[in-house]
């Protein structure tokens, strides 16, 4: 009975939420506006970048491969870049499925993570781990960008959220809990 209230409660957020069509201009000009639901990389990219904007303490991003499309461009990695330097405490964790995909890239994330090793810690979920196969961004406790198939852009983003960021934050912080990093970020950096 509390799943069927539940879903109803999931249905009636969307049924508010607001449909942004896809264009190029989207990423610096669309704000993101309570419950939006994303449809396209540009979306989801564009909420991305706006719901990391958010964060003052704590970025948790929970992903298969740190994917590229996302979170290797110089916009995101901007607003990482300033979060952890302009903030003492801040800090970004992220956990990744398949490391091995993201680190053979060459991605421009994981060279800030080995830099910024104090400020970023990224850790490898285990093999065969039962994780989930969704992918999210949390910023503090408050907004969200989540996607329930890490394979596709469709998802929603909602910048002020607490009960649903506290609920998958809880749930990131059961999975950082038993992971480990990665042992290619802990090699000492080239001088």
């Amino acid at each position: 009975m509390s799943s069927g209230v539940e879903n109803a409660n999931v249905l009636a957020g969307l049924a508010h939420a607001r449909y942004a069509p896809e264009s190029d201009a989207l990423e610096s000009t669309c704000s993101l506006d309570a419950l939006t639901v994303l449809t396209s990389l540009t979306e989801a990219r564009a909420a991305i970048h706006q719901v990391a904007a958010r964060a003052q303490r704590l970025l948790s991003i929970y992903t298969p491969n740190l994917e590229p499309e996302l979170y290797d461009q110089s916009e995101f990695l901007d607003v990482v870049k300033r979060l952890v330097l302009a903030r003492p405490f801040a800090k970004v964790r992220v956990l990744i499925g398949e490391p091995c995909r993201a680190s053979a890239d060459g991605h421009r994330f994981l060279a800030m993570a080995r830099r910024l090793s104090s400020c970023i810690d990224v850790r490898n979920l285990p093999v065969r781990s039962g994780a989930p196969h969704c992918a999210y961004l949390i910023a503090d406790e408050r907004a969200i960008v989540y996607r329930l198939r890490a394979d596709c852009w469709d998802g929603i983003a909602d910048v002020d959220n607490a009960p649903v960021a506290r609920l998958y934050l809880h749930e990131f912080d059961q999975l950082w809990d038993t992971c480990s990093p990665p042992e290619n970020l802990r090699l000492a950096r080239p001088a």
